[in-house]
């Protein structure tokens, strides 16, 4: 019998750990970028936004225990939380898959990146136009009661013109040889050997010998400790210069670096 995986439905416990699911739209692009994400660990739900407008320098964000105002559709991300109003539209593929063994329990994942995100964006009176390329993250899994992992996406152009697209992480879904690893050109994945990351997030090294410098622009992060529950969450917007595998040189790359470290 195989495991229950998206889309099917997954119990809210396995073998004594509580199912933790999430999905998160990020938009990267020169003049705005932003996320959206809405989680559930066990019956507990958190959701949340940031718009990161780099043309005003002005960071807005809102995370909230329960749904508030996020709403996710196939294709379909939507925010409406007092005077702020985001609506995206983007075509799902079928991205990236990975299930990974996790003790006792497991994880999946599927990501989908380079994707083209168009919509709009009221914040605080200002209307933004979005049409940027970004990328959908969806996990689901019984993780081990604390995980940690650096976690890195984007978008940008080469040199030459092609568009590229990466998911790169440690600490989760990271085997050498089977791993969410990924890099888009023109829309051809591609997988990767192990990253490593600069204890600042300040660049992340490919084990082909490419390497990306990040320079933070605007940092979302949370710290809450409830007890049984405990998260640490530091995720910079930004820009990245460098290579990946497959591509000697970024022309522009623009997205965010990651470190979490949950006991749930």
């Amino acid at each position: 019998m195989g495991l229950p995986l998206p889309p099917d439905r997954m119990p809210v416990m396995r073998r004594g750990r509580m199912l933790k699911r999430w999905r998160y739209v990020g938009v990267y692009g020169p003049e705005l970028m932003l996320c959206i994400g809405l989680a559930r660990i066990g019956p507990t739900l958190q959701s949340w936004w940031a718009v990161w407008d780099r043309e005003a320098n002005k960071l807005r964000e809102k995370t909230r225990h329960g749904k508030g105002g996020v709403r996710f559709a196939r294709g379909r991300a939507d925010v409406d939380d007092g005077k702020v109003q985001i609506a995206l539209a983007f075509h799902e593929d079928p991205g990236i898959e990975v299930v990974t063994p996790d003790g006792a329990g497991y994880a999946w994942t599927r990501k989908q990146a380079g994707i083209r995100v168009r919509g709009h964006a009221y914040v605080a009176g200002a209307h933004k136009r979005v049409d940027a390329l970004g990328m959908v993250d969806d996990s689901a899994g019984y993780h081990a009661r604390e995980t940690a992992w650096r976690w890195s996406t984007g978008v940008g152009t080469a040199d030459d013109g092609r568009t590229v697209a990466w998911n790169v992480v440690t600490g989760i879904h990271d085997d050498p040889a089977a791993s969410e690893r990924t890099v888009w050109i023109d829309g051809d994945a591609r997988h990767v050997g192990p990253v490593e990351f600069a204890d600042d997030l300040s660049a992340v090294e490919f084990s082909e010998g490419e390497a990306l410098r990040f320079k933070a622009e605007a940092t979302r992060e949370r710290h809450e400790n409830l007890g049984l529950f405990r998260s640490d969450y530091v995720q910079p917007f930004g820009t990245f210069r460098g290579s990946v595998p497959g591509i000697e040189h970024l022309r522009e790359g623009y997205g965010v670096m990651e470190r979490h470290a949950v006991k749930w």
